[in-house]
């Protein structure tokens, strides 16, 4: 399974970024995605999940403001993009985003770290207050 994010950057407080996440070499009708955010310092919280049935999970914090979507190519293809659009963003989200893929199924709240094996670099997102 291949991760590979992309977006990120810089944006001032109550700005909008989007990270686009490409997942590929999976079983087609399988496969959770989520994002996750670390600080320095601090431990790796979920963000947003979605699954192959396009069910979706939300941290309280960022419900309203966020929004997770996800493409999936064909299954000869076994790809999918899934993206994390995300608005109103805040000084304290400062954090290095990282996606993740579950190769079985979302499970439990769709959001615990140990359920996801395969991780991408993850990719910084900066707010300015």
């Amino acid at each position: 399974v291949r991760v590979v994010e992309s977006g990120g950057g810089s944006v001032q407080s109550g700005g909008s970024l989007s990270l686009s996440c490409k997942v590929s070499g999976y079983t087609w009708s399988s496969v959770c995605v989520g994002w996750f955010r670390q600080a320095e310092g601090k431990e790796r919280e979920g963000v947003a999940a979605i699954d192959r049935n396009y069910k979706t999970k939300y941290i309280d914090s960022v419900k309203g403001r966020f929004t997770i979507s996800r493409h999936d190519a064909n299954r000869d293809e076994a790809e999918s993009t899934v993206t994390l659009q995300m608005n109103s963003l805040l000084s304290e989200e400062t954090d290095m985003y990282y996606c993740a893929v579950d190769p079985v199924m979302c499970s439990g709240s769709f959001l615990d770290v140990e359920h996801y094996d395969y991780w991408g670099q993850g990719t910084l997102v900066t707010v300015s207050s």
